[in-house]
């Protein structure tokens, strides 16, 4: 994603505060005119047209913010799959503590980037079941899904 939000990620606490300062008009995506903008508060002004359009081409699906976490993580150097699936659920997980609520991934996986289905939800729960208190334990989850088995 070029220079300048590698920029903004550095000096922001995390990618949900990168992403909500580079959606300029909070649609909820980040296109070439928030680039523009974001660009523009930084104090560069005249951007070329061409520098924005390969930005957003460095991504697979329009940037919204299950995409901009996908960049993010493949930008991070030196981190293994794991890392990077932790990682991004640590987003949510703003007490540190391991785990997220069932409910909230729920919402998020069926609303946002690649939407999961009522039945894929289902399908993963039954696969990695919340505790009685509906939280998932997301660090359990990342290990199975890159080694394929539980930790001891």
């Amino acid at each position: 994603m070029g220079k300048k939000p590698q920029h903004v990620l550095a000096h922001s606490r995390s990618p949900g505060q990168a992403f909500t300062i580079m959606d300029q008009n909070r649609d909820g995506f980040i296109d070439k005119e928030d680039l523009r903008d974001t660009f523009a508060a930084l104090g560069r002004i005249n951007v070329k047209n061409e520098e924005l359009e390969a930005m957003v081409k460095e991504a697979p699906a329009p940037i919204n913010f299950t995409v901009f976490l996908t960049m993010f993580g493949e930008k991070l150097k030196g981190t293994d799959p794991e890392e990077t699936i932790l990682h991004a659920f640590k987003v949510f997980d703003t007490e540190g503590k391991g785990f997220v609520k069932a409910d909230f991934i729920k919402e998020k996986l069926m609303t946002q980037a690649d939407r999961f289905s009522e039945e894929e939800i289902k399908q993963m729960f039954a696969a990695f079941p919340p505790d009685v208190c509906g939280n998932l334990d997301y660090r359990n989850l990342c290990y199975i899904i890159t080694h394929g088995e539980e930790k001891d």
